[in-house]
């Protein structure tokens, strides 16, 4: 059975990508199996270079295929903010509950139609010796109140173009098709069928 070891301890990620790849054949490991594990400062300042750091610094101790991700929410009335900062967005101590206040109290009273964003993630492959990169992107709009039980970071304020409710109201199965994690793993299962048909 192939290996493989996520770069996070967040439950949501490794679900999201458990139900992507083990499907595929593969044996699932992640932060949550090592919670030892030091946290590793993302100094990057880009969602390549962050991924690129969790990857490598992984790959450096368990030594099998490493998979990291960074992802954000780009809003455009906040020129781009809070991007590679998205997890810590409130500051010291944040959370999701502080980051989506945040969010709300820096859009104060802008109508919807001011309130376009996106979701950006970046997936980074590390096998010890060279990275690849799988990219996905989810536009859509911020909403005015926090709105469904599923899913984790933004997810209750984000509303995905086409749709009228949040991802933590569509659910999995829309979320795994539409959103930028989604996207960015269509990606990469594409990318691992074709390398082990070769």
């Amino acid at each position: 059975m192939k290996k493989v070891f996520i770069a996070t301890k967040n439950t949501g990620k490794v679900k999201q990508l458990r139900s992507f790849l083990v499907p595929m054949g593969y044996e699932i490991f992640s932060l949550i199996d090592a919670p030892e594990f030091p946290e590793i400062k993302e100094t990057g300042t880009t969602f390549e270079e962050n991924a690129l750091i969790k990857a490598k610094a992984l790959y450096d101790v368990v030594k099998i295929p490493v998979l990291a991700d960074d992802s954000g929410l780009e809003v455009d009335l906040l020129q781009g903010r809070p991007g590679v900062l998205s997890a810590r967005f409130s500051g010291e101590g944040a959370t999701d509950e502080k980051n989506n206040a945040k969010l709300l109290k820096e859009l104060g009273d802008s109508v919807l139609s001011e309130r376009t964003a996106r979701f950006r993630c970046i997936i980074a492959l590390y096998d010890g010796l060279s990275a690849r990169y799988f990219e996905g992107t989810c536009e859509g709009n911020i909403g005015f109140q926090l709105k469904g039980a599923n899913g984790f970071g933004y997810d209750p304020l984000f509303v995905p173009g086409g749709y009228t409710q949040t991802f933590a109201e569509l659910g999995v199965e829309i979320k795994n098709r539409v959103s930028h994690r989604g996207k960015a793993l269509q990606s990469l299962v594409k990318f691992l069928e074709l390398e082990n048909t070769m």
